[in-house]
């Protein structure tokens, strides 16, 4: 029997033809490198944390928050002046200890049960919890320098700083114990006018304070309004213009109506620079423009001025 072996050859495929890289085998390890932004550890972006910084609307510059509120919310650049609550305002004027608060409970109601997208009265205490303010006024008598005066404070986080019938009756009832007293009257604005949701009892406010004012200046009492951004409607169109002195903080908005409202009525083209407190300055509608840093410092001037004669009398 033949044991011959015969091996099967395949054509062409017989020979082992060497290879270009040699071999991989324990002797030769090849280590992987890591693909370029992989690690999501160390390419993911860095987040700003809130309540650290705020960008300034004008300049764009960001500032540090702490900063910023050690200047009054006034951008440390540009000057541009950021919104301010009302204790953070009384704060920055009087004299440490000299605020007394007057009708601190007062409090709006619901009187025409206004009903719409949500109930005026649900609206009343949202922000009454969100702002821990009783409505959107302060009022009190206080020491500014050396001399005692009856301040009022609008504050623009609740419901836009509108005038319902607790904002019209607290600002009265200021007025008239400036005049009780012989005291200065001052009272800083921003608001959206009348509010709508108490419909005519709001617009009432107009005529009650106003005529509180006139029978304050009866008696050569002195009052000083304060225009902040924004004063409009209601507002404007009563006490807010009344002033011996009105003020104005700058780039703040002053107008009864809104650019587009009566671009849309007149069907003309508005003039640049409409509406803003120095447009105003420059049309005579207001007697001055005063930093919010150096507001004391100029109502203690003007308060001077005001009551100079009474301190004279007095000294004779």
């Amino acid at each position: 029997m033949d044991t011959t072996t015969f091996t099967r050859k395949t054509l062409g495929l017989e020979t082992v033809e060497p290879a270009l890289t040699p071999p991989i085998g324990k002797a030769h390890t090849f280590i992987k490198k890591p693909k370029i932004g992989t690690d999501k550890s160390k390419t993911k972006k860095r987040e700003m944390p809130e309540g650290l910084w705020t960008k300034c609307p004008t300049c764009a510059t960001m500032l540090f928050d702490k900063e910023l509120d050690d200047n009054l919310k006034v951008c440390m650049k540009c000057g541009h002046h950021f919104a301010i609550g009302s204790r953070e305002r009384i704060h920055s004027l009087v004299e440490t200890c000299t605020f007394e608060e007057m009708d601190a409970t007062m409090s709006s109601v619901d009187v025409l049960h206004f009903k719409g997208a949500s109930t005026y009265a649900s609206k009343l205490e949202s922000y009454k919890k969100n702002t821990t303010l009783k409505d959107a006024v302060i009022t009190g008598l206080c020491k500014i320098g050396d001399q005692r005066v009856a301040l009022g404070v609008m504050d623009f986080n609740f419901l836009g700083g509108s005038m319902g019938s607790v904002v019209g009756e607290k600002l009265t009832r200021l007025i008239e114990r400036g005049t009780e007293k012989g005291l200065p009257v001052i009272i800083i604005s921003t608001s959206g006018g009348a509010r709508m949701y108490e419909g005519m009892f709001s617009l009432m406010q107009m005529a009650k304070t106003s005529a509180a004012l006139a029978y304050h200046a009866k008696n050569h009492l002195p009052y000083i309004s304060i225009l902040t951004h924004p004063t409009t409607a209601g507002v404007m169109a009563s006490y807010a213009t009344l002033g011996d002195l009105i003020l104005a903080e700058p780039g703040a908005m002053i107008g009864f109506a809104g650019p587009r409202v009566i671009k849309d009525t007149t069907q003309a083209e508005l003039p640049p620079g409409f509406q803003t407190a120095e447009f105003l300055l420059d049309h005579g509608l207001i007697d001055a423009i005063v930093s919010r840093k150096e507001m004391k410092t100029q109502l203690i001037a003007y308060l001077d001025f005001f009551t100079a004669g009474k301190k004279t009398a007095a000294a004779l």
